[in-house]
């Protein structure tokens, strides 16, 4: 077709993001029931909604005809009271994705370089890609930790973006407070730094304290999102909290009316579901102790986590990925992510996590089985 020829070859060169597949899709594709499959692939929430944002949800369905408030006030108002910052700080977004996606718009072009670690969130690329600058992927230590030592040495004069994500996905792995606050001054003052605590509510370790530190700090914007912890993600619900100047500039790029109105009700009401967020912690801590123990049981190798996921050694992640599909399982397979021999699994709730556990325990005993017979 003539008309590629003029595609942006920023845009022709990507891959596209691959989600985890949808329950319809896997029935269709295998003839399998939906009601017999059970998705642990997309680090949703074990526990479905925030009660309070359905409720909010509820009474709010009947206003859609009506566009919503384009600047978000009830939402960056509540917000910015609960971190104690003034609402010029915080931006609100079609999701964390589309913060990072401004960050691209309002910082990235063909005479920049952006930095971000090996085996993280592949947005950062994509992001990084569309724009058309340059990237440089830092790889993981040990234990599949962000080097964040490394990271800040592969700052090069014409990096305008560093990217830390903290719990890192897909890994799940944390960097400590003391270790950040060690590395983050020495940071040039003209890099953003862009913080991702997408995971920061399901954390199951303590989070460093990034808000103190971004408040004295301009070039530091942290991102979160309401898809984890209070369970919206089919919403597309996120935001950033950075200085003023910096969020202004970012809000130029964003589109109007970017953030719907129910998904605004359902977030003001979920930042006073605390209960509801505390129980999910209970529920991924109870789901990660059993699939650790059940991951030794197997001689199977993980990578502790400190979220609502984890990276389990399975030798050939997108076969297992297969077998579990065909199980009515859907995890996701690290190829993608360049750790072929790693599958993800999301922490469910304890008859889904036993299903899971069931169905890689056949699966790993019928390929042990067939290699001791060859």
């Amino acid at each position: 077709m003539k008309i590629l020829k003029k595609l942006n070859p920023d845009v022709a060169g990507i891959t596209p993001y691959s989600p985890g597949k949808p329950i319809s899709d896997v029935a269709r594709e295998l003839g399998l029931d939906p009601a017999d499959i059970i998705k642990l692939a997309s680090n949703e929430s074990a526990l479905g909604c925030s009660p309070r944002a359905i409720a909010a949800m509820h009474e709010t369905v009947e206003q859609c005809y009506v566009y919503p408030d384009g600047a978000a006030y009830d939402l960056r108002r509540k917000i910015a009271d609960r971190y104690g910052v003034e609402m010029d700080q915080v931006l609100v977004g079609n999701g964390s994705n589309e913060i990072l996606e401004l960050v691209g718009h309002c910082f990235m072009n063909r005479n920049t370089s952006t930095v971000f670690s090996a085996h993280s969130f592949v947005v950062y690329k994509l992001a990084t890609q569309l724009c058309g600058a340059r990237m440089i992927e830092v790889p993981m230590a040990g234990g599949l930790v962000h080097d964040i030592e490394a990271m800040v040495e592969r700052i090069e004069p014409d990096t305008s973006v560093l990217f830390i994500c903290n719990p890192n996905n897909p890994t799940g792995t944390m960097i400590s407070n003391d270790t950040l606050m060690s590395v983050l001054p020495r940071i040039p003052d003209d890099v953003l730094v862009v913080i991702d605590e997408a995971y920061s509510e399901v954390a199951l370790a303590e989070m460093p304290d990034t808000l103190a530190y971004a408040m004295d700090h301009p070039n530091v914007v942290i991102c979160h999102t309401f898809s984890k912890g209070y369970g919206l993600a089919g919403l597309r619900l996120g935001y950033g909290i950075g200085a003023a100047p910096v969020i202004r500039e970012l809000r130029k790029a964003g589109q109007p009316f970017n953030v719907n109105l129910m998904a605004q009700a359902a977030g003001v009401a979920a930042l006073d579901d605390d209960d509801f967020v505390q129980r999910g912690r209970e529920v991924y801590r109870e789901a990660r102790a059993y699939i650790e123990a059940s991951c030794g049981e197997m001689q199977l190798d993980f990578v502790r986590t400190t979220t609502n996921f984890m990276l389990i050694d399975v030798g050939d992640g997108a076969a297992v990925a297969q077998r579990l599909l065909e199980r009515g399982v859907i995890i996701r397979a690290m190829v993608g992510y360049g750790l072929p021999q790693y599958i993800r699994v999301t922490f469910g709730m304890p008859e889904q996590n036993q299903r899971f556990v069931e169905s890689l325990r056949k699966i790993i005993k019928h390929k042990q089985q067939t290699t001791k017979h060859k």
